[in-house]
């Protein structure tokens, strides 16, 4: 932990902008760099592009916070969900086939864990929004939006 006892955390932002409401991870994490901004404790990545080497830049945080959109829960567009860590670990695959451009959550600690050994942050949490479509639509439904809005006010309190 750094010296002032604040973990330096990585906030990881999941989803494809242009396939509906599947972009609301992204949409999360911009309106936190909006209003938060990076800084020495914490970094705000988009990993729906360059996945791979955002990985090796995980290396030296202690935490982990990972947005992404979820379907077929049966629940509410804009429901949302914070995964404990022992969830987390047991999504966690040992050799995930992967494609370059759709690397989901548990494929990315998957190989974060493999990259990173010993300076795998211990800290992770998942934050999920229901959604119903990732049809090719440029733009999030109203519901999908403001389960993102719940997740950046969570979010905004915890990390100030």
């Amino acid at each position: 932990m750094s010296s002032t006892g604040i973990k330096k955390t990585a906030v990881l932002g999941f989803g494809n902008p242009v396939r509906a409401d599947d972009g609301v991870g992204i949409y999360v994490i911009e309106q936190l760099k909006n209003q938060l901004g990076e800084s020495e404790h914490l970094s705000i990545f988009d990993m729906g592009t360059a996945a791979f080497e955002i990985l090796f830049k995980l290396k030296g945080h202690e935490r982990i916070i990972l947005i992404d959109a979820v379907i077929n829960t049966g629940e509410k567009v804009g429901t949302t969900y914070k995964l404990p860590a022992s969830e987390v670990e047991g999504q966690i695959e040992d050799d995930p086939m992967v494609f370059l451009h759709s690397l989901k959550w548990n494929q990315a600690l998957s190989y974060a864990k493999k990259m990173l050994r010993a300076d795998y942050p211990k800290h992770i949490d998942v934050y999920l929004i229901a959604i119903d479509s990732t049809r090719f639509n440029v733009g999030m439904t109203e519901e999908a939006k403001t389960g993102g809005d719940k997740i950046v006010g969570l979010l905004l309190e915890e990390l100030k």
